[in-house]
């Protein structure tokens, strides 16, 4: 009777847990800086504020600058989950410096804009980050698609979309419920999670060109999910594995040369 109170009791307590898993996974997932920041004060000058509204009517403010080399792709930057879009501005001015018109694409939520983040909110972000381009005479034949981290699922459902040139996933996971605590038991997963971005579902039907930049020693997302990733893709594809590199340091190890040279081979 006894160790039946006690594994009844047990039970409870993990429903529990998992509980409130389910009812707090998006303050879990999602990880917002508030604070609105200038381009010119992240050391943009030649980016400009750009408010997109999404079609369920948020607002979100992104930054823009023109290929400043006729002919070059526009890159569409879709960040991670955490902090805001000028914590990227070093990744931006790489690919400005190399002449690339670059969108550094901000969320619902983030960095002072309103909202609450979700996936269907994130996509529906992005797709207004999309649409105004094309809206602005950037064919999306000429636009590359960059997500990073939880932006790899956001950057992926917009390559379902869109016809774009290519896509760039830095250290992109299979699917979020695959990183649910290891507490949560893998069907108890499936079911729970509602923000999902299936990325391995999806790669099966790129037909783009496909870069998957992962470290080694990623704690965060394992580089076994970006080695799947890139293995479902039907398309020309490419992976840079860094051997010494974790989640937040890819561009240390060199990643950001790299990435460049993959988009200007695929020019040619």
């Amino acid at each position: 009777m006894i160790m039946v109170k006690t594994v009844l009791g047990l039970g409870g307590v993990y429903l529990l847990l998992v509980g409130f898993v389910a009812l707090m996974q998006r303050g879990m997932i999602y990880h917002p800086g508030t604070t609105r920041t200038r381009p010119d004060e992240a050391g943009l000058p030649e980016m400009v504020p750009v408010a997109l509204k999404s079609a369920d009517g948020w607002i979100a403010t992104s930054w823009y600058a023109p290929p400043k080399i006729p002919g070059r792709p526009t890159i569409v930057f879709f960040h991670g989950n955490s902090g805001t879009l000028a914590d990227r501005a070093h990744k931006a001015r790489a690919f400005l410096d190399a002449g690339f018109g670059v969108l550094l694409a901000e969320y619902r939520g983030f960095a002072g804009n309103a909202g609450r983040p979700s996936e269907q909110g994130l996509y529906a972000d992005a797709e207004a980050a999309v649409r105004w381009l094309t809206g602005q005479g950037v064919p999306s034949r000429r636009l590359v698609l960059y997500g990073e981290s939880l932006g790899s699922g956001v950057a992926m459902e917009m390559a379902m979309r869109h016809d774009i040139m290519m896509l760039v996933l830095e250290s992109p996971f299979t699917s979020l419920a695959d990183l649910a605590p290891a507490y949560v038991l893998p069907p108890l997963a499936q079911m729970l999670t509602r923000d999902r971005y299936d990325n391995l579902l999806k790669a099966a039907s790129l037909r783009v060109p496909l870069l998957v930049v992962h470290g080694d020693k990623d704690q965060l997302v394992p580089v076994t999910m970006g080695h799947a990733v890139l293995n479902a893709a039907d398309s020309v594809k490419e992976g840079l594995f860094l051997p010494e590199a974790g989640h937040n340091n890819l561009w240390e190890h060199g990643a950001g040369k790299r990435v460049i040279d993959f988009i200007s081979r695929q020019m040619v």
